[in-house]
Order: C-alpha cells, then structure tokens, then sequence
C-alpha cells in the first residue's frame, strides 16, 4: 500500500505492482468524455445531464399523470431510443461500433450471463469513450409483481451507483422495479446520492457527537422545511467547527455550531457570518443563499406541503 501511494503522487503514472501495469489512478474518478447526441429531441451525453430512460408500458401508464410526477419525470423511451444493445465480449460488435463516424447510444444486452457491473466495466473499456452508454440496474428483469422493493432499491444503487463513480454511464433505466413511478423515484434518486445529477436540495449532516452545538435533528428540519425546493443546492449541517468544515465536502452552504446558541455560515469551506444567534440562523442562511443568487421562491405545491 505504500509503494502504491507513493506512486499515485505521479499523476497519471502506470502503477507497478509487480504483476502487471495499472494505467489509471483508483483514487480518482471523472465521467467518460462521450459525446453529445439527440435522442427523442432529448441531448445525451456530452456535457449533458445523465438521463432517465423508462420502458413504454411504464411511460403509457405514467403519461396522464405527467404533472403530478413532479420531478420525476421519465425523459426517453428505450424501445425507440435506437440503443445498440451488445454482448460487450462480442468484437466484431464492438469493432462495428467504433468503426462508426457517428457516436452511437450503445448498452449491455438483456440476459447475458455477466454481472451488471463487470459486464458495463467491460464495455466501457473496450467502446470508444465517444459513445454514450446506457447503464441498466439489472439484465435479467424479473416479471414477478411482488419483488421486494428493498432488494431492488439495493441492487440499485450498488449496480448504477458504483459504475456512476467509475465515471461511466450518460443515461440509466431501471429495470428491476415494475411500477412505473417507483421505477422513475428510484432512478433520479440513485442519479441523486451519487452526485450525478441533483434535481432537489442536498444535505450533508453530521452524525451528532458530544461537541455538538445545537439540536442536529429539529435544526436540520427547519432547514430542510425552508430550503427543500433549492435544485442542486447542497446545504451541509454541523454540529460543531472542530470537524464540520472538514465533513462539509462539496457543500455550497454550511451551517456549523460555533459556540453554545450561536451559529457560523459558510459559503463552500469558507466561514463568512460569525456567532448568530441560533435563533436567528435559519433566517440567515436563506439571506445568505439569496446573496449569492441561488435561491428561488418555491412553487405553490411545493410550499403548500411544506406548511401542510
């Protein structure tokens, strides 16, 4: 482990570990550089956000109650997506591809005998990265109704969420849920944990310990209540500044306990309001948001639930 780290100080350095050259550094993960194509009138890959495929029985069944989906709306249909769908062992299919002037949507076939991950791990190695990939939770779908929802929420999120951090994927279908508007909370969710994409606000709270400085549980809920319908705004809670800054990750906001009834606020890890009154915190933090131009009113349905 030591001879690894120290070669890992040489950015972009083969590894020697005794046995075979590793090109790529483990400890760091970025998105493939795909290339951006229309699907459906939809742009995919790219810059683009990850995408939300769904089935056409699940998109008929959705399609009258489009609105009250809210966020979770299904964007392309994969049967008339034009998918290539390939066993990513076969290498005239893969020569076929690549051989192509144009990037094409390309996923891993139903039914093959492959783990999800090792299967996508597959293609993503041997596909030229300028064609987007379509990742899937599962390639053997189960027709039973009854399938428990917490082994497919699992299977999941270890499926889509550890290629997602491995940097591939530019689209995702959940298959392994049959109904249609699960299947759709399932996908944006996965998308959302792992960072890919963040459609609502996004929190990073503290565990609690006994420096912390304030209520960790009602005070992240009145936060929540005021800036739950922030899109793509990580607000981070914490209950004390020996650790907070340090657990505050990416976080566009933080709200941190300085000393005993006082708050500090910062904008990413730097601290810019001092020894508020945690009374007046909350208040704070949405003036400061609106500061720095990334708050909006929420719209009527959101905040009639929220004082609901």
């Amino acid at each position: 482990l030591v001879k690894v780290s120290a070669e890992l100080e040489t950015p972009d350095a083969g590894i020697d570990l005794g046995w075979e050259e590793v090109s790529w550094d483990p400890f760091s993960f970025k998105r493939q550089s795909s290339e951006r194509i229309e699907v459906q009138g939809i742009g995919l890959g790219g810059e683009e956000t990850v995408r939300v495929f769904t089935t056409q029985a699940k998109w008929d069944a959705v399609a009258h109650k489009l609105e009250q989906l809210g966020d979770f709306q299904p964007e392309i249909v994969v049967e008339t997506s034009g998918v290539l769908a390939i066993d990513p062992r076969d290498e005239v299919a893969i020569a076929t591809i690549n051989e192509s002037a144009d990037p094409k949507l390309v996923t891993v076939s139903d039914g093959l005998d492959l783990p999800v991950i090792a299967a996508f791990r597959l293609l993503a190695s041997r596909l030229d990265p300028r064609h987007p990939i379509l990742l899937k939770d599962v390639l053997i779908p189960s027709a039973d109704p009854q399938t428990d929802f917490l082994d497919t929420l699992l299977r999941a999120s270890a499926n889509l969420g550890s290629l997602i951090c491995d940097g591939i994927g530019d689209a995702v279908l959940i298959q392994g849920e049959q109904a249609p508007g699960q299947s759709l909370r399932l996908a944006y969710n996965v998308l959302q944990a792992s960072g890919a994409r963040i459609f609502k606000t996004d929190y990073v709270a503290c565990p609690s310990c006994g420096r912390t400085l304030f209520n960790l549980q009602t005070t992240t809920q009145r936060i929540r209540a005021a800036t739950g319908h922030l899109k793509g705004v990580r607000i981070a809670v914490m209950g004390c500044i020996v650790n907070g800054p340090g657990e505050m990750a990416d976080a566009d906001f933080g709200y941190v306990g300085g000393a005993p009834g006082k708050i500090n606020l910062y904008v990413g890890k730097e601290p810019v309001k001092f020894n508020i009154p945690e009374g007046e915190a909350v208040e704070r933090l949405v003036d400061l948001i609106k500061e720095h131009g990334r708050w909006f009113e929420a719209p009527a349905r959101i905040a009639a639930e929220t004082t609901a």
